[in-house]
């Protein structure tokens, strides 16, 4: 079974809801900061989220809650590039732990990671759309209530396909 995501919608078998792409829409992805989603089909390795915000995922994915001092690591100098990493850190990163709701829920895409390729993007996650389903930095982004639908239906063999169609 596939998540299919094209320049508006998320669908899963009959389910579709509206979802926010990167800035500079769905190609493949070149470079670190181009704005890109990534084009291709993708694992989710695993889901973050949290628990003090929500209360109670039901799925099948492995799931891990995140503390304050966790981050996604950004920057390709570093040898944890497109990796969750502990905080403070030496390199750039994306915090995870937000005042903001996007990363109440963290889907984790095995984009660029096996093996990770310096600078060819990271950080691609499925989460918490903003309002009015502001563009992303290259993830995909739909409403909590979505994902959270999607996240009961969805197994460790669901793959996610990103194509630039329709």
């Amino acid at each position: 079974m596939h998540i299919i995501i094209n320049k508006k919608y998320l669908t899963f078998n009959n389910y579709k809801a509206k979802c926010a792409i990167g800035k500079r829409g769905i190609a493949y992805k070149k470079k670190e900061g181009d704005l890109i989603t990534p084009k291709g089909i993708f694992k989710i390795r695993y889901i973050l989220y949290r628990k003090d915000r929500v209360k109670k995922i039901q799925t099948k994915i492995k799931k891990i809650a995140i503390k304050k001092d966790m981050g996604w690591c950004d920057d390709p100098r570093s040898k944890d590039y497109n990796k969750l990493i502990k905080l403070p850190y030496a390199y750039n990163f994306e915090k995870l732990f937000r005042k903001e709701n996007n990363y109440d829920i963290i889907l984790i895409l095995n984009y660029n990671m096996s093996p990770v390729i310096k600078n060819k993007g990271s950080a691609i996650f499925i989460h918490v759309a903003k309002k009015n389903y502001k563009k992303t930095e290259g993830c995909i982004a739909l409403k909590k209530i979505h994902l959270l639908k999607i996240l009961k239906k969805i197994n460790k063999n669901t793959k996610v396909k990103i194509e630039d169609q329709k």
